[in-house]
């Protein structure tokens, strides 16, 4: 009985300590997460990484990222991601000439974004997918342009919210309507696409738009306004850092320069593309450009 009484207290002692480490224990310890992000935000990541890749023009060099982020974005089945991993993948795939599995992607990102309640995303890859289709008419007839013109209408009244898939809609209206020698409506297009673009603080695509403006000026014969439009494309450029769009734009120029009959001028971009290039390491591109300065 002694022995019994003198046991008790040791079991008290035993179930307050334990009481004691289980309530420090749980006090101690952080709230666990709703959510996990850890290898969405890894994905997340190599896409931009791979975006920004393609903007140098290594669109090789791109698809080999993207495939990394798309393993990840399986390894999560994150259907958003996977949309966006399957877009980016056809647009390097397309750059690289490899246009039927380019629109296999796009494709399998309009099915996903569709099915998964994704209906902007999958607005996007239809509106890639009809450029990819403009860009590869051979000798087009007026017809088949309106054919995609229309697609591309509908896409854009379809939709619902994303400001970055409405200017794609708009840029594409204006290769469309430029290719239809429509240069005003072209232009029209093209800057409701920069107003979203410099409202969102997109400076690569802002500067691209600029870029495509001023080849719409170019063709319609208004060298002087081409000029100044690649001169806004540089400066957008130049705070993106993006090198080459720099070149390209510079190439730009010395071809519109060309067209006005100042040789000197002309050469003096040319080379400043070649430099650039050279720079960003394209050394293909750089001699092009270095030869074109001689020419």
């Amino acid at each position: 009985m002694r022995n019994e009484i003198r046991k008790k207290p040791l079991l008290l002692i035993f179930h307050l300590s334990f009481l004691i480490f289980i309530l420090f224990s749980c006090s101690s310890s952080p709230d666990l997460p709703e959510e996990v992000f850890s290898i969405r935000n890894m994905a997340s990541r190599q896409l931009d990484l791979a975006n920004r890749t393609a903007t140098q023009g290594r669109f090789g060099d791109a698809l080999l990222i993207v495939e990394d982020a798309r393993r990840l974005a399986l390894s999560t089945d994150d259907p958003v991601l996977l949309i966006q991993t399957a877009t980016a993948r056809a647009n390097f795939l397309f750059s690289l000439g490899r246009y039927d599995e380019a629109f296999q992607n796009w494709e399998a990102a309009r099915d996903e974004g569709e099915i998964a309640g994704f209906p902007d995303l999958a607005i996007l890859a239809q509106i890639y997918s009809a450029r990819g289709r403009l860009m590869l008419l051979n000798n087009p007839t007026e017809a088949a342009v309106l054919e995609i013109q229309d697609q591309i209408r509908f896409y854009i009244s379809s939709i619902r919210s994303d400001p970055q898939v409405q200017a794609s809609g708009w840029l594409v209206m204006g290769m469309v309507e430029k290719e239809l020698q429509h240069y005003s409506e072209a232009e029209a297009a093209a800057r409701r696409s920069l107003d979203i673009h410099v409202r969102n603080r997109n400076l690569e695509d802002a500067a691209y738009d600029w870029y495509f403006i001023a080849s719409i000026h170019s063709v319609a014969g208004r060298y002087d306004d081409a000029l100044a439009a690649l001169r806004n494309a540089i400066n957008y450029d130049r705070r993106a850092e993006n090198g080459y769009g720099l070149a390209s734009s510079w190439e730009a120029m010395g071809e519109v320069y060309i067209r006005t009959g100042n040789y000197t001028e002309a050469a003096r971009a040319f080379n400043r593309a070649a430099d650039i290039y050279q720079a960003i390491g394209l050394e293909d591109l750089s001699i092009k450009a270095a030869a074109r300065s001689q020419n």
